[in-house]
């Protein structure tokens, strides 16, 4: 894969926390969603501030990816990434904050995240594939097993 020399250790450190991820969802739902969510917010916050700081930092991930994202990135993302990437951030947050709420708003947020990590799988080292697919399938582990509750409220027990 294009750039895995660049960017070896935070790779091999997103495989290892998107395997604990993983285990933490066949464990423990709960607390899956609540590191889906600081994952989340993190991201978002962070996304929010690069959207508004430095939109052209992300250009960087077009050498790394697929062609047809790299072709996309070069491209119409370029012209607009200023205000793409905060849109994108504000995904993100809507994510994290799902994550802690309850019901139709955890199912949201779990289709939402698939959503979002599938389609950053094509950007390759960029996005640490296959870290989103890993993580895509903890977050199916949580839609069929979670009880949905808000995080600080009690466990439904059956």
């Amino acid at each position: 894969m294009r750039g895995l020399d660049t960017f070896l250790l935070p790779y091999i450190a997103s495989q290892i926390i998107s395997v604990i991820i993983l285990y933490v969802a066949f464990r423990n739902t709960r607390l899956a969603r609540l590191l889906f969510a600081l994952m989340f917010l993190y991201a978002g916050c962070y996304n929010m501030y690069i959207g508004f700081a430095k939109p052209d930092e992300y250009q960087g991930f077009a050498e790394l990816a697929l062609p047809l994202y790299r072709d996309f990135i070069n491209g119409w993302f370029s012209s607009y990434n200023y205000l793409l990437i905060p849109l994108i951030a504000l995904g993100q947050l809507g994510i994290g904050l799902g994550m802690v709420l309850q019901d139709q708003w955890v199912q949201l947020a779990c289709i939402g995240a698939i959503i979002f990590l599938l389609s950053i799988a094509p950007l390759m080292v960029g996005s640490a594939f296959p870290f989103s697919l890993t993580v895509s399938f903890a977050l199916l582990l949580i839609l069929r097993n979670d009880d949905m509750n808000v995080l600080w409220g009690p466990e439904e027990r059956s």
